[in-house]
Order: structure tokens, then sequence, then C-alpha cells
């Protein structure tokens, strides 16, 4: 999950420098990208437990 954040707030960062008026709407997405990315490795964490423990 830490290259895809970092990845994703990378090119954010790129998208507002481009387009400071679209700051807003790229900020928002970037941060709806990050909760998915660590919910996916939350996920993963959870079944790996289950899978071990059941």
């Amino acid at each position: 999950p830490g290259i895809g954040i970092g990845y994703l707030v990378g090119q954010a960062v790129q998208a507002m420098a481009r387009q400071p008026e679209s700051a807003g709407q790229v900020q928002t997405t970037m941060f709806l990208g990050i909760a998915f990315t660590e919910a996916l490795a939350l996920i993963g964490f959870v079944v790996f437990i289950l899978l071990k423990f059941v």
C-alpha cells in the first residue's frame, strides 16, 4: 500500500500544479484513493487472520 499511496499523492500534486482551479476535486479524489488503498490492505489482513485461525 505504501508504494500505491506515494504514487497517488505524487500524481495528485502534479495534477494540482497543472490545474490549480481543480485542486479541491483532485484532493477529494486523492483522499478517496488513499482510503480504498488502505482498506484493501486491511481486508487482506483480516482474510489472512480468518484463514489462519478458523
